[in-house]
């Protein structure tokens, strides 16, 4: 198996500790865990729109969430935001979606998500997903 790129579902439910299918509990034991830069900002757009209501201030609560997982974050390169824009077939239409997809595909992560546009993609063959 390869590391795990958390998509921002995953990265909630994990630091709120919800449950989680068997084989992605044992991947995030296993495996280095990653979280895209990207996922703040879906976070932050999230929380705008009231979607999600966090205890403390969200730059502390997903630095704390990082360093808890001891979860690595990729750079956000110009490249990378170049490829979310030229990934083949007809990947998910959510920039954040994309970013994440790119990211893993740059860096040979699995994408761990529920995100159905996600997995369908990956089932596609286009990115490596593991549902979470």
């Amino acid at each position: 198996m390869s590391d795990l790129l958390l998509d921002t579902c995953a990265l909630v439910w994990i630091a709120g500790k919800e449950a989680l299918k068997p084989q992605a509990r044992h991947a995030i034991a296993a495996e280095q865990l990653h979280v895209s830069p990207i996922t703040a900002w879906e976070l932050a757009c999230l929380s705008r729109k009231g979607r999600l209501i966090f205890s403390e201030p969200l730059d502390q609560w997903f630095n704390r969430a990082v360093e808890r997982m001891s979860a690595l974050i990729p750079a956000l390169s110009v490249e990378l935001l170049i490829a979310s824009q030229q990934l083949p077939a007809a990947p998910p239409s959510d920039p954040a979606d994309r970013i994440v997809i790119a990211t893993a595909r740059q860096f040979g992560l699995v994408i761990l998500t529920r995100d159905e546009a996600i997995l369908r993609y990956g089932h596609e063959g286009h990115a490596h997903v593991m549902e979470c």
